[in-house]
């Protein structure tokens, strides 16, 4: 079950989100794909690559529990968790080695854990867009809907806030509903709106003799 927790107790944090410079392994663990089979052990009930080395010098792939045990003993290793299909890490294993701060954060299975990746904001007319338009907060680079207070919904957003040093303008979540709803929609180059066309003349059906 997925729930919120409470947003940093002190609003400095937050403000200073994007002001550390992050870790060079940071964009590889973001880039990386997880959850595949390893091919080193295909035939292993734990073969899914679902570890991230922190102390290789050379970005290395994903890999599974077997390999650590050979080639990672000795390494800082963090492992990598599923939500709802997405790829969460656990705060208390990069709390330590990676600035967090100002990241909606999340209680699975009693563990508070953090989304590696944007992802797409809830569309339709389901509670989980529901939510989305009812919550006051976003995320502010990729405009998604936050539960709490926080600046990103993902450390890979918040990585492209500390790049561009937050020069990142994004539009805000339901801006152009809420333009159309108002009337404010404009025609480009001056192009009338398309409405549906008249067929012809109404005829009035002849009266029974």
């Amino acid at each position: 079950m997925l729930r919120r927790v409470a947003p940093p107790a002190s609003g400095d944090e937050a403000a200073a989100a994007g002001s550390t410079t992050m870790p060079e392994w940071l964009e590889t663990l973001l880039s990386t794909r997880f959850f595949l089979a390893c091919g080193a052990h295909p035939a292993s009930p734990r073969n899914e690559c679902n570890m991230f080395c922190l102390d290789c010098p050379s970005p290395s792939p994903a890999f599974c529990y077997y390999c650590r045990s050979h080639r990672h003993q000795s390494h800082r290793v963090i492992q990598i968790r599923r939500s709802s299909y997405h790829d969460v890490v656990r705060v208390t294993e990069v709390d330590d080695v990676l600035d967090i701060s100002g990241v909606q954060t999340y209680v699975i299975n009693s563990a508070k854990v953090l989304f590696l990746n944007e992802r797409p904001q809830p569309r339709g007319a389901g509670a989980a867009a529901g939510k989305a338009a009812a919550s006051p907060y976003n995320c502010e680079i990729c405009a998604r809907a936050l539960l709490d207070p926080f600046r990103f919904c993902s450390l890979g957003c918040k990585l492209v806030d500390t790049k561009t040093g937050g020069r990142v303008a994004t539009v805000p979540a339901g801006e152009v509903a809420n333009d159309d709803a108002a009337g404010g929609s404009k025609n480009v180059g001056g192009a009338r709106p398309q409405g549906r066309r008249r067929k012809g003349i109404p005829q009035r059906a002849p009266f029974g003799s």
